[in-house]
């Protein structure tokens, strides 16, 4: 068996609760993936034996999050040339804004693709794009992804007059 195409990892198991939007996604276009808890503090070397084996360990992509100082995702970067996408989590103090800030103001030179605070789906969808460029499997998956979107909208247009009046009489 080969190994997982995409990488999931985040600072602390109390990550999960975000990260599982990625791994919802992933799962939902059939593709494989790893996870684990690989820490920026508490575990540098570990972090950074893992960033460094990542390419040769067959990764394609690294999907990383981490709240607070939100090192993880930067300190990847810096020891693998695969992509990386950081995942702001959003943690009691300051509202995640500590996080995503740490994330996206890398350094010129360490690229850090960075998703919205608590918003894992949308990393793993951005993920599968990057697969998507050399997978016509997961590329078709992606265009019915945004038909079924499209769908959703033009469904909600239907309703709308409908729902509207409902709110305004209930208000």
């Amino acid at each position: 068996m080969s190994q997982p195409p995409i990488a999931i990892i985040m600072g602390s198991d109390s990550d999960i609760h975000i990260m599982k939007d990625a791994v919802e996604v992933i799962e939902s276009f059939g593709v494989t993936f790893h996870i684990e808890v690989v820490s920026a503090h508490r575990t540098p070397q570990g972090m950074i034996s893992f960033a460094k084996k990542a390419a040769e360990n067959g990764f394609k992509v690294i999907i990383a999050g981490a709240g607070g100082a939100a090192h993880l995702p930067g300190m990847v970067a810096s020891a693998t040339t695969l992509p990386v996408i950081g995942v702001p989590v959003k943690l009691k103090h300051l509202h995640g804004l500590d996080s995503l800030l740490s994330i996206v103001q890398m350094p010129k030179g360490i690229p850090v693709a960075t998703v919205a605070i608590d918003n894992a789906g949308n990393a793993g969808l951005l993920a599968l794009r990057i697969l998507g460029i050399e997978n016509l499997k997961i590329q078709k998956k992606l265009r019915l992804h945004q038909k079924n979107m499209e769908k959703k909208v033009k469904t909600s247009n239907k309703n709308l007059k409908t729902k509207l009046k409902d709110f305004l009489k209930d208000n």
